[in-house]
Parts: structure tokens; sequence; C-alpha cells
């Protein structure tokens, strides 16, 4: 019997990052597991990445290349073909393309590493002067608006959480979405601390916390507007920091002093004490500590909600401890060890292709002009995740679009391709990885070979680059070659490879003395402001009074986008897709719980179980997600009524910012 231990690293959208342990018997995985001599992985793997072997393994995996031999309106059928056809027939297809910006990439975070992600991939499109993709669809919002504030995607240290004695996780299921930072916190509160859970949800995570405060989806931003009030009205502020380290106050003082409680709540449908007391705990306790994530800023005023926010710890000093500040992204702390010529900039040679944002895909795909030709879409899934879906299936469905997905299943956008090319997973090839959770970087050995014909999103691009005639010794480059490009010299790679992780040099307390990597080094305030979201009762009443129900979609505990939808057993938990409802509100409508309703609204129609729950609020109904649309009820999931509209700052996507009306199926 062989058996040995490989060194990974988790590639999902999370921000946790993991250092991974996986065992091999007989070059078959066995286990995976969380590596216990990593700080921030501790020994544990959320339930999804713990089931790889299961996804790796899986009956359905597609391990070999397929064509398209059916019409796209029709039920999809594919036959096998060889590699050797597959990429010849896939270049020649290109080739034929005269406008080379008719050309479109489509990926995101499938992986998140630098390798498997966009090193070899960002060669080829630089190379052909390919349209470029804007990579908005999860969270440029708030990096946007973290940017604007403090001069890059920055925050606090996770570890640092459990000294905090007020912990205010907001916009956050952090138990199934960022469950590393949840260990910290759940410590500081053994210890004393009061956690405080901020979402229009009750999650898991609003379970465990001394309070939960359900805001109407979209107004945080007013909430933080409130809360400076409150900070303001009772001095609850540390003027020293704010004169040295804050540019803008005057007018930020200003707005906020239009924000009383009495409005707050009105707009946030909330109560005027639940903002006085979160605004005395916040202001009183020392540390405090905010865990923002990505659910508040998928609104329209997204990126500006992040701003008040992250702007809290600027009025109180909480920066000057090392357990006070606040979290969204952390990922700005590795820029200066990735190497930004990775994916060969160069090779653009002063073209300057269009960009094509990945959140209209769907009006892209139908307007666009020139017409988008070929879309070859790797480690995302846009026919399920991206929005307003009936325009992205109308779009993928054009006979005149030549279609390639690299995937490891018949994904929803896979159903749709005229070549779907078989991909290796984590557990069979090479990546580094950073992280936007912590300020590690990490290291992912193949432990197995690829299964079947499966080959990394590297070879496959390589194999293309060649059949394109293109001849730049870059496109020769081996993946252990790639993996000692991606940093600056700073990073030990012959450590990093023998180790499996390393962590940053970052200060414990990095704001403590200001240093805001802004141009005068002090935090910016100006123009930060409260926006409204797009549909609402107060924004647009017309539209509020035929749509009244504020729908929400985040995501199912055991699911991660729509990565592991097709791992069985994380699927039989979920059950099947759900429309949670306060019972006010089905009574109202005359639903009862179980029944198969729909949501709908001029985008479209929604068809789920309903589920009459507590963890809705009055006014608001979650449609958990990313289900694959063809595992719905009808054929479609929770963005069939999403819409195309873009956030105030990093234009992104405002799903969340969406009125539905409900009635029986």
């Amino acid at each position: 019997m062989s058996l040995r231990t490989v060194f990974g690293a988790c590639p999902h959208d999370c921000p946790d990052t993991c250092a991974m342990q996986v065992t091999v018997e007989n070059e078959r995985v066995i286990k995976v597991q969380g590596r216990a001599d990593h700080p921030n992985t501790h020994g544990a793997l959320c339930t999804k990445v713990s089931r790889y072997p299961e996804r790796t393994y899986h009956a359905e995996r597609v391990l070999h290349p397929l064509k398209r031999v059916s019409s796209k309106t029709e039920a999809p059928a594919f036959v096998q073909v060889s590699w050797a056809e597959a990429i010849a027939d896939i270049a020649a297809r290109l080739k034929a393309i005269k406008d080379p910006q008719a050309i479109q990439p489509y990926s995101y975070a499938g992986t998140m590493g630098l390798i498997q992600g966009e090193a070899m991939a960002g060669r080829l499109w630089n190379a052909l002067g390919a349209a470029r993709l804007d990579r908005t669809i999860c969270a440029s919002a708030g990096g946007a608006g973290l940017a604007a504030t403090y001069g890059h995607k920055l925050g606090m240290h996770t570890r640092h959480f459990a000294g905090a004695k007020l912990i205010i996780i907001w916009g956050s299921n952090s138990i199934a979405s960022n469950l590393h930072f949840w260990t910290y916190a759940n410590q500081a509160k053994r210890e004393g601390a009061k956690l405080v859970c901020i979402d229009p949800r009750k999650t898991e995570t609003a379970d465990k916390c001394h309070q939960h405060i359900a805001v109407l989806p979209g107004t945080d931003g007013a909430l933080a507007l409130g809360l400076m009030h409150e900070l303001i009205a009772n001095d609850w502020l540390d003027r020293d920091y704010i004169e040295q380290y804050l540019d803008g106050w005057d007018e930020l003082r200003g707005k906020a002093l239009d924000w009383p409680p009495e409005r707050v709540a009105e707009v946030c449908g909330i109560t005027a004490d639940e903002v006085r007391k979160l605004a005395r705990d916040y202001g009183t306790s020392k540390p405090a500590a905010i865990r923002m994530n990505y659910g508040l800023q998928r609104v329209r005023g997204g990126g500006n909600a992040v701003r008040l926010i992250a702007l809290l710890p600027c009025l109180t000093g909480a920066w000057r401890h090392q357990s006070g500040g606040v979290l969204l992204s952390a990922s700005g702390w590795n820029a200066p060890f990735k190497n930004p010529d990775l994916e060969r900039p160069d090779l653009l040679a002063g073209r300057q292709p269009r960009m094509v944002n990945m959140s209209t895909i769907g009006d892209a795909l139908l307007q666009a002009d020139p017409p988008i030709q070929a879309l070859v879409v790797y480690n995302s899934n846009p026919v399920a995740v991206a929005p307003e879906s009936p325009k992205v299936v109308m779009g993928f469905q054009r006979e005149d679009l030549f279609t390639v997905v690299l995937e490891h299943f018949m994904t929803d956008t896979a159903d749709l391709a005229d070549y779907v090319l078989p991909a290796t997973t984590q557990l069979e090839h090479l990546d580094v990885h950073t992280s936007y959770g912590h300020t590690d970087v990490l290291m992912n050995q193949p432990a197995i070979a690829p299964l079947g014909e499966a080959k990394p999103n590297t070879q496959i691009f390589r194999e293309l680059a060649a059949a394109l005639g293109l001849t730049d010794p870059c496109f020769s480059d081996t993946d252990e070659q790639l993996a000692g490009q991606a940093f600056t010299a700073d990073i030990d790679m012959a450590r990093l490879r023998e180790q499996g992780w390393l962590p940053l040099p970052i200060p414990e307390a990095p704001f403590a003395d200001g240093g805001f990597r802004t141009p005068t080094g002090r935090a910016q305030a100006a123009g930060a402001d409260f926006v409204p979201n797009y549909e609402s009762a107060a924004s647009s009443p017309e539209l509020a009074r035929r749509y009244p129900l504020a729908m929400i979609s985040p995501p199912a505990r055991n699911f991660l986008n729509s990565s592991f939808v097709k791992v069985k057993s994380l699927r039989d938990i979920e059950g099947e897709p759900l429309i949670e409802m306060h019972i006010g509100d089905a009574v109202e409508r005359g639903l009862v719980d179980g029944a198969m309703v729909a949501a709908f609204n001029d985008r479209g129609r929604y068809v789920a179980r309903l589920k009459v729950s507590t963890r809705a609020r009055p006014g608001v109904v979650n449609g958990l997600g990313v289900w694959w649309r063809k595992l719905g009820a009808q054929g479609s999931n929770v963005n069939e009524v999403t819409h195309q509209r873009l956030t105030d700052m990093g234009n992104a996507p405002a799903f969340y910012d969406c009125l539905v009306q409900v009635e029986p199926a």
C-alpha cells in the first residue's frame, strides 16, 4: 500500500483560503483536511471543501472533449472528440474572426489561483488583442468603496478579532461563508465580547450573536450615517485621530447630522432605539471591530455603504488597537508582492481592446456593436450566476455565437457550449494563491495525475496558442515557471514550496498612526453618502405598488456560488431551491408553507418551494442561491428576476436591489 500526504490550498472564492492536507492512497485521494499548522486554517475545513474527493471523482465529471451536435434551443447533445480535433477546430473558428475584439473571454473565481486563473489565459488574450473583461460580479463595488477610503483594499488581521470587546458582523453569514473568522469571533464572545449581526436575513450567524438588526436591503449606508450622528451627539469621537488621519471630516459631519435615529429607523425598517443602542455600544467599547462582507454592497449604493462603514473606526480611533478597525478585504496587502506582468500586458503592443462588463453579459451578447462572435468561458458559470438570466440564456442561444467552455461538469453554461473542454480540479494541478481574508500566500501541489483526458487551464491555453500560431516563448512556460514568476523576489519560493504557506510582513495594527495608502496618507471621507436602491418604495413607488416585496438572494449554506451544486451529498443537505418568507407576508397572500410559489416582476418569473420562516423579515423574501437553472422547478433560478443595472462604484451588479411579488405557482 502506498500512502502519502500532499500540501494544497483551497482554490474557491472565500476569504479563508485554507491550507489543505491531502491524503493519497494508491494514487487515489482518500481524504482532504485543513492543516493544523496553518494559523488561519487551524485544522478545519468547511463541509463543502471537505467533500472535495467526492467532487473530483464524481461519476458525471467531464473527462473528455465534447462537441455539440444539437441546436442551442434543443436539449443539449454532444459527442466525444479528440483533443487534437477540438483544439484545431476551435483555433480555426477563432482565426476566422477578423476583429479580435469580437472574441470575448469570460472568467471569474471558479479558482482564485494566480496560475490556473489568468496567467496563461491572460497572455493569450493579450497576444490576440481580444476583448477585455471587467470582472465585477462579486466584489468590485465594495472594493472600489474601500479603495476610495483607504487607498486600497486593506483591513485588520482576522486573528485579532479574538481580542475585540464588540464585534459587528455586517452583511455576512460568517458561519456559512467565513468559518475561520467565526472561530475568532466565538473566542471573543466566550471572553465577554458582544456580537451584533446586521443583515436583512436572520442567518445562522445571527442566531449565535447577542443581537440581530434586520435592516431593509440597501439601507446599510443610512445606518452608518445614523451611528455617526450619535457618535457626534454624544462625543464618542477620537478627535485627535480625526484631526491627524482623516480628510473630509467637516463634509462628513454635516451629512451625518442630517441622519437622526428616527430618520434612520424609517429608512432602514428598524427602531430608533436600535440605532441609539448600537451607537452607544460602538462608541464606548474598546476595542471595537467590524467584519463587513460582500452581501451589503450588492445594491445600487453598495460602494458608498462600504465607504461609510469603513469610516466608522476612523471617527472613534478604533484603528489605534490591533483588535479594532474593520475588515472587508485584505487583498491590497498582497499587491506589492504580486507580479503585475504575469499576464504579459506588453503583448497588447499598444492596442486598447474594448471592455465588456461581465455583469451585463446578457445585454452585451444581444446588443454589442460589433457583435460578440466567440465566447470562451472558464472558471465561471454565467448562465446560472449572471443577473437577468432570461437575457443571458437568449444571448448564449445565438446560433451565430461560437462558445467554448472549460469545465468539470455539464453546467447550465456548458449545456449551451459548442465545445466543452475537460479541466482539472485543484487536486490535479499546481497553483499559487493569495487571500482576501488573511495575509498569507499559499502553494497547491498536485496530489494526483489528471483524471481521464482532463488538462489544467494553463495547458489548454498553451495548446490553443500554438494552434493559433502564437510563437512568443512565454507560451512555453511551464506551470512551475509560472509559479516562479507570480511573485516578486520578496517571496521565498523554495520555502513556499517546502512549507506550503508563508506569512506576509504586515503591521499588527496597520493604521494605528494613520499611514493609509491614499496620496495624503489619511483616510478619505469626502463624497461618501447614502445612495438609495433603484427599486424600493422610496425611490420607485409605482414599481413598489406592483412588486411590494424586496428580494435578496444570499448563498445557500452548502454551496459556494454554483461550484458545489453537483455534489449530491451537499445538494441533499440543501434539499431544493427555496423562497423564505415572513408569516405575515405569506398570510396576506394566502400562501402556505411548503407550497410552490412564483416570485415575479417585469423581468421574469422564478418558481420554488415556499418556506415560511423567521429567517425572513417582513417585506423581504430570501431566494437562496445559486442553484443551477436546470435543477429549478421550471428550469430557472433566482437570477430570473434580478436586473443588470450597476452599482454607484465599481460597476458591479445590484443583485439584492430587486422588487418582486409572490403568488401561488
